[in-house]
């Protein structure tokens, strides 16, 4: 039997194939340019001796379900899925599951109309989720399928964390609160560390940094959110590659009188003008980095404040967690930049941070440990697997529905 993992944007769709029950992944694909005339499917395909055999396809994809379609095609071509009955599942990534769901769900009608609700707190993700729901649902009818949704690992986040100060009927009519996101990461890596540090969830206290193009950091106490940089939205929190992060609330009324700027501009020039594209023209931050130690002083600003926000999260969340056991890097450059990753622990010696620059320019693997011998807080680069983890829960969800 055989699990797979969909991540669906307006014109994507994101994919891998597991094993059962050892979770190996046997293909990884993404589906891009659908609904124009050069649709193109790239896969890897992970071959007897365990390398993987890259291969593409292009053709006119109208939709999502020609998009299915295709990937069906192409993985019962390759063995991978000789047909439908061999699918125990599919799950599907879900970026916001407001108050309503605090676990993966199975999939029916209700709680497609559920998701559909919920649109107006996720305008830019959840129609696009929604779409690939719809779509695989279609394309395989008997199929057990499962939401999996970025904002539930953060559902323990205590009252006095997720209200925000403003008059109680806006959460009461239109729920504005803190919901955070990238859940599905933190979770992992956190499972992942306390493995590494030998001890159940529980009893384990971290601050975890998913440091990508998205960024967020989360406070993990006993092993359950209790606090996280994203909020009501992905752009609360960290500076990220085109999102601007946290800013005074002030300066949208501001710029809307002095620019003329209408909401919906305004909102889109936050999540995807600003950040490190809006400081210095790039998001990549190897890119970034790169320009920086040329000289440039705009890529340069951008690198210090992309890591000065990431220490006062770090900061703020000693306060908030008391004994930390370990500080977690994930994300693509969480898990790739050495440089990042020195600048942000620099000068918090005092809080028991303590980098080995050796072991942080060498390190590699699925969990790294990157602290100086005796440290009392471990610094840990774990890479993340979110699709593997939305498998494993969206096969918990089946079986825990008796399906």
């Amino acid at each position: 039997m055989k699990v797979a993992v969909v991540n669906c944007g307006s014109s994507s769709i994101k994919y891998e194939v597991f094993s059962l029950p050892d979770l190996v992944m046997l293909a990884a694909g993404l589906i891009e340019k659908i609904g124009g005339s050069e649709g193109c499917l790239r896969q890897r395909k992970r071959k007897a001796d365990g390398t993987f055999e890259e291969q593409s396809h292009v053709k006119p994809l109208a939709d999502h379900h020609e998009g299915f379609e295709l990937m069906a095609s192409v993985n019962r071509e390759d063995r991978i899925i000789k047909d439908d009955s061999e699918l125990f599942g599919i799950g599907h990534r879900v970026v916001h599951g407001g108050e309503m769901f605090r676990e993966p769900a199975v999939i029916d009608h209700e709680i497609v109309a559920a998701i559909r609700r919920l649109i107006p707190l996720a305008p830019l993700h959840n129609p696009s989720n929604l779409l690939g729901i719809e779509a695989a649902r279609a394309r395989f009818p008997g199929v057990t399928q499962a939401a999996v949704f970025d904002t539930a690992f953060h559902h323990t986040l205590p009252p006095h964390v997720f209200h925000y100060a403003v008059p109680s009927a806006w959460y009461a009519d239109y729920h504005v609160r803190k919901y955070g996101f990238h859940g599905t990461s933190h979770f992992y890596v956190s499972r992942e560390a306390a493995k590494h540090l030998g001890k159940e969830p529980e009893k384990v206290n971290l601050i975890t940094l998913h440091l990508g193009n998205g960024a967020s950091a989360a406070a993990v106490r006993g092993g359950a959110s209790v606090d996280t940089s994203m909020g009501l939205t992905p752009l609360e929190g960290l500076v990220m590659g085109t999102r601007s992060g946290d800013v005074d609330p002030a300066l949208h009324f501001y710029l809307m009188r002095q620019t003329g700027m209408s909401a919906d501009e305004l909102e889109k020039s936050l999540n995807s003008q600003s950040g490190l594209k809006g400081v210095c023209g790039l998001n990549d931050m190897r890119e970034i980095i790169d320009q920086a130690e040329r000289g440039d002083t705009h890529a340069a600003l951008a690198l210090d404040m992309f890591c000065y926000r990431v220490k006062k999260y770090i900061g703020a969340y000693m306060a908030v967690v008391g004994r930390v056991d370990a500080l977690v890097f994930t994300g693509g450059i969480g898990e790739n930049s050495a440089t990042v990753r020195s600048r942000v622990c620099g000068g918090l010696k005092h809080m028991g941070i303590l980098v080995d620059e050796e072991r942080n320019v060498t390190c590699s693997g699925s969990v790294a440990g990157i602290h100086e011998e005796g440290a009392p807080v471990k610094i840990l680069v774990i890479k993340t697997d979110e699709e593997r983890e939305i498998a494993r829960q969206t096969i918990h969800a089946i079986k825990k529905a008796g399906l």
